[in-house]
């Protein structure tokens, strides 16, 4: 973890293998049509508002948002936009595992859940969903999205 609690990306790799295993049969399930609908309205109500929050401790986030719009997508195979959909859930939660307003480390879990998930659906997200997400960013945050 650097100084100002941004969690590194070389933190964020070596919990990739724990994660996949642990997380892929709790959180990351894909759930059936009912809880894919629950969990997108609850992702589009709280999404902008977490990213701006979580912007400074997520360094892969132009990934992040690029699944966000990626899960959205209806051309998304139904499994990978409930595992998107299931991680952006969890990521919109002010309290799961470690609480997001704990300073320097309430983002390290979020960040682990949507590595997981980006990791396990990456090659579903494609181009299009990057440039939304540059505008995502760019019209939300006002600025440009950081290359890990």
């Amino acid at each position: 973890m650097t100084t100002d609690g941004e969690l590194s990306a070389s933190t964020a790799s070596e919990a990739r293998p724990a994660l996949r295993e642990g997380l892929t049969g709790e959180i990351l399930l894909p759930g059936d049509e009912h809880e894919q609908r629950r969990q997108e309205a609850r992702v589009r109500r709280g999404f902008v508002g977490t990213l701006k929050r979580a912007l400074r401790h997520i360094p892969f986030m132009e990934d992040v948002v690029a699944s966000y719009h990626c899960a959205l997508d209806p051309r998304t195979p139904t499994a990978s936009r409930g595992i998107l959909l299931a991680a952006l859930a969890y990521f919109v939660l002010p309290f799961d595992a470690i609480p997001d307003f704990l300073a320097g480390i309430g983002f390290a879990d979020d960040a682990a859940v949507l590595m997981a998930a980006f990791t396990a659906v990456r090659s579903n997200i494609r181009p299009e969903h990057y440039e939304k997400a540059r505008r995502t960013l760019e019209e939300n945050v006002g600025e440009e999205p950081r290359a890990v």
